[in-house]
């Protein structure tokens, strides 16, 4: 297994280009048998690594396999990464863990596909293999629940950040904390946490996130067709990122940002809710209100039916637009 982890770093470090077997044997102290071995199993794990005789492995361009040894080259920081292929929701596992194993901040957790990705409200977040990025990355931070209210908003920047950054691409951002890309629902975040009884202060905050990358080559599920979108499109159609790149990216933005207490500008730039009609749906109630714009603390001011002015917070309600010519 050693043989096998080191391996995975030293051609993620050296993707595209040509190691050669004794070179690695040098490296790692091992065989070339013990290294061939290991090439074999990273193969059937899905790694596309191209092997010519006299020149060696390399590790495809293309490849794109979530891995601790991929995200971390690109952090200058140490975090602690755990990387799973499957898993039923980052969320949980993190915060169970945070409680159990008392992980650090800095702890995160990446995988490629959730059995049970949870979204807002209670509600399912729609996680297929392959297509997405889903992480989950713990805080211990000071403060109470109303102190850390803003972390959401950041959380959403953090994301346009890192998808700008290693894409070109600039999304637009939904208070509270989704994410759209051309009209259609891209990413969505997912903060959770546990307080003292007693001091009232956060013993953790685990903020999950979910991305859309590509697009399933059979759609999406009938019940979000017309809602959900992607970055890309379809691997099929030829456009193609390394998600691990992604990953860093957005745990590097986070816990920078998580640092930060005044708003990222970011967050009111590129809010697509202000200056919209909207239903303001809390629980079971939905009301009709016009959002007038987004405060310096993160919370959306807003003109309710009957003409007074509002504000609503972090975590109370959500919104919808509800313009004539659209339903976001």
């Amino acid at each position: 297994m050693a043989v096998k982890k080191t391996l995975t770093a030293l051609l993620e470090e050296n993707k595209g280009r040509f190691i050669s077997g004794e070179e690695l044997a040098e490296k790692l102290n091992c065989s070339r048998t013990a290294i061939w071995k290991a090439v074999n199993q990273l193969k059937e794990d899905g790694y596309e690594i191209i092997s010519i005789k006299n020149k060696g492995y390399k590790l495809s361009e293309t490849s794109d396999i979530l891995s601790e040894e991929a995200i971390s080259r690109y952090l200058d920081e140490k975090y602690e990464i755990n990387v799973f292929q499957e898993i039923t929701s980052t969320n949980d596992v993190l915060k169970k863990m945070a409680v159990t194993e008392h992980s650090p901040q800095g702890t995160a957790i990446v995988s490629d596909y959730q059995l049970g990705g949870k979204g807002r409200m209670g509600r399912s977040f729609y996680s297929p293999k392959g297509t997405g990025l889903y992480l989950s990355m713990l805080l211990r931070p000071d403060g109470s629940v109303i102190d850390n209210l803003m972390l959401t908003a950041q959380s959403a920047v953090a994301v346009y950040r890192a998808i700008k950054k290693v894409t070109g691409i600039e999304l637009s951002i939904k208070w509270v904390n989704d994410l759209y890309y051309n009209g259609r629902k891209i990413c969505g975040i997912l903060s959770e946490g546990q307080a003292s009884m007693e001091s009232g202060k956060m013993e953790y905050i685990v903020v999950g996130i979910g991305i859309n990358i590509y697009e399933p080559e059979e759609g999406f599920p009938e019940d979000i067709k017309n809602k959900a979108g992607s970055i890309l499109g379809k691997r099929s159609e030829g456009q193609q990122i390394d998600r691990n790149e992604l990953a860093s990216e957005i745990i590097r933005e986070f816990y920078d940002l998580a640092e930060k207490r005044t708003l990222a500008p970011e967050y009111i730039e590129k809010n697509i809710v202000p200056g919209h009609d909207i239903l303001v749906i809390d629980g079971q109630k939905v009301r009709n209100a016009h959002a007038v714009g987004i405060c310096k603390d993160g919370t959306l001011e807003i003109i309710e039916a009957d003409g007074s002015k509002n504000t609503l917070v972090f975590g109370e309600v959500s919104v919808r637009i509800n313009d004539k010519n659209e339903m976001i």
